[in-house]
């Protein structure tokens, strides 16, 4: 389907939707547009699916304004009522719609309507707060909003919700793989049945069909692909090259300085690991920009995204969280570390390049045991992966290239204990993951030679595992003199006086102080780990109010028994001291004191 004019496609658009669409210039109407805005404008639910790029968002967020202005042409709209709501995996990607839908009401005609992003990171009343002065449409993340409509003390949002128009669950298959399958049930019991929903995702799964069925009625399936064999913009070159463990991070430092890159996303498999080359690659590359962002940078990742944004000549080290919805047009190139534990998300990562009819290109580095991958990926992913060294010019590595950087990986380590300890856990957190890996009938864990890969890190010293064996350890190669682990200092005062308080203790203990063995955490669905979270809270406020019962009993108890005592023996001390000061006779005080009873 060939890309068609906003107004010939759908004339009944109203003025200032077209009018913000003329100012922003957003191009011609995309296939994906042009199929899904005619049928919510007639009243359908409608699931949409399409590749990374293809324009979803303004698919569904110029009927939604078309639904406001018919309404309000009926009804005047409430300011205490939410007529629209978008939900949305990521925090990132709700606040990138949240700046698309800002766009269009910057119109005069549009101005009235009012909107709220309603994510994680910050305290749940200041969202209260916001909603309670009014929002027409509400952008959120869905553990947000279940928290909201649970929050009845200040906020009745279910009943500012029974005029919803319009439902939107955007990147929904990652809405189910992040584990929201249970929340997203729950908000649905809270919306109105009359009403419109759209659906929309890049791939259609089993759980995504089972949503399918649960919260639409009749919908209409929109699947547009640009080319029946790849699954992945026409415009976008994807590539793979196979290296030596051992010599992956020369590759790809080598790879990055050849090219004058002015916006990259480098893909990593680890938080840790995302830290530690964080913490290094600006040395090696001076004249770049290197941000970092990962899940658990919770209330810095929209900050250093807007910087990202604002950046030219710069590259994002991040993980898959930012492999969805991600909108920044002039991304040229795609880096991965190596390919992620989901084949699907390959199709995604690279999808960050490309957009809106952009050229751009991606580049995937296997070891020569991974080489399968890549008939595997095209056949499951539909993703044509070229042989870099074929097609363009080949990057020699040589020893004195590699004893140079692995020197300064280490010195830098020697340097800082902090640089040290976080490439301990990038390597170990990274072959944890790979272990973990869907694909490990083509990825095998035991084939990977470890040594090689710690060696491609920079570490001094490989780290205790049990995985690593006597042929890991003869692959390894460290620095040549001989270190004194103990002797690397923090750069961090604080941090120093307290590893040198803990290590004189060890030396005349022999024990390491408050050294506990931690079990691996192991990896839970979003709505599995907040009812854990939810039950053991219950648990400690059920054991503080138990606690607080038998303490009140025993109080009451205490007070009853004390307090008569106390009374009775004041008034004999009371009588004893007016018989001394011969304010009473004996007769009286006897009398008074019952001596005769």
């Amino acid at each position: 389907m060939a890309n068609k004019d906003w107004t010939k496609v759908n004339p009944a658009l109203s003025q200032p939707v077209i009018s913000c669409i003329n100012k922003q210039r957003f191009k011609a109407m995309t296939p994906i547009q042009a199929a899904v805005i005619p049928l919510i404008l007639s009243c359908k639910d409608v699931v949409a699916e399409a590749v990374t790029g293809s324009g979803k968002t303004l698919a569904f967020v110029v009927p939604m304004l078309e639904m406001l202005i018919k309404k309000e042409r009926d009804t005047p709209l409430r300011k205490d009522f939410v007529y629209a709501v978008v939900i949305s995996p990521t925090r990132e990607l709700a606040t990138q719609i949240f700046t698309v839908i800002q766009l269009f009401l910057q119109e005069q005609e549009l101005s009235h309507i009012t909107i709220a992003l309603l994510v994680g990171g910050r305290p749940v009343e200041a969202d209260v707060e916001t909603l309670q002065k009014g929002a027409h449409i509400a952008v959120c993340t869905p553990g947000r909003l279940e928290d909201l409509l649970s929050e009845r003390k200040h906020l009745n949002l279910a009943g500012r919700l029974k005029e919803l128009e319009f439902l939107v669950l955007d990147e929904a298959d990652r809405l189910l793989d992040l584990g929201f399958s249970a929340t997203l049930t729950t908000i649905l019991q809270y919306l109105p049945r009359q009403r419109r929903t759209g659906l929309f995702s890049a791939t259609q799964t089993k759980e995504l069909q089972d949503l399918v069925r649960a919260g639409l009625r009749n919908p209409v399936v929109v699947s547009v692909k640009e080319k029946s064999t790849i699954s992945t913009p026409i415009l976008l070159e994807n590539y793979y090259v196979l290296v030596e463990p051992q010599d992956k991070f020369l590759f790809m430092l080598n790879f990055i300085r050849n090219r004058k890159i002015l916006k990259g996303l480098f893909f990593l498999p680890t938080c840790a690991c995302v830290d530690y080359w964080a913490d290094v690659l600006p040395v090696f590359l001076p004249d770049i920009k290197i941000f970092a962002i990962h899940g658990k940078m919770k209330q810095k990742r929209s900050k250093i995204l807007e910087k990202f944004r604002q950046a030219d000549n710069t590259i994002l080290l991040c993980t898959d969280l930012l492999a969805r919805g991600l909108d920044i047009p002039e991304v040229e190139w795609v880096l991965q570390w190596e390919p992620p534990t989901n084949p699907a998300c390959l199709v995604h990562r690279v999808g960050r390049t490309a957009r809106g009819g952009a050229a751009g290109c991606s580049l995937l580095p296997l070891l020569p045991t991974e080489d399968t991958y890549v008939p595997f990926i095209r056949a499951n992913q539909m993703v044509e992966l070229k042989d870099w060294r074929r097609s363009k010019d080949e990057i020699k590595i040589t020893d004195k290239l590699k004893d140079k950087v692995l020197s300064i990986l280490h010195e830098q380590q020697k340097k800082d204990r902090s640089v040290f300890d976080k490439g301990q856990k990038a390597f170990v957190s990274h072959m944890r993951a790979y272990s973990k890996h869907e694909c490990n009938l083509l990825l095998q864990f035991k084939e990977l030679p470890l040594g090689h890969i710690a060696t491609s890190y920079g570490l001094l010293k490989l780290p205790i595992m049990p995985e690593i064996k006597e042929e890991h350890r003869q692959q390894f190669f460290g620095p040549k003199e001989k270190i004194d682990f103990n002797s690397i200092q923090y750069k961090d005062k604080q941090k120093e006086v307290s590893r040198l308080q803990k290590l004189e203790e060890y030396r005349k203990s022999g024990v390491w102080p408050s050294k506990k063995k931690k079990k691996m955490a192991q990896t839970q669905p979003w709505e599995q780990a907040k009812n854990n979270k939810e039950e053991k809270k219950q648990r400690k406020k059920k054991r503080k109010e138990l606690k607080q019962k038998e303490g009140d009993k025993k109080g009451k108890k205490r007070k009853a028994v004390t307090q008569e005592e106390l009374d009775e023996l004041a008034a004999d001390v009371a009588l004893i001291k007016k018989l001394k000061k011969r304010k009473i006779t004996e007769e009286q005080f006897e009398k008074e004191f019952d001596i005769g009873e």
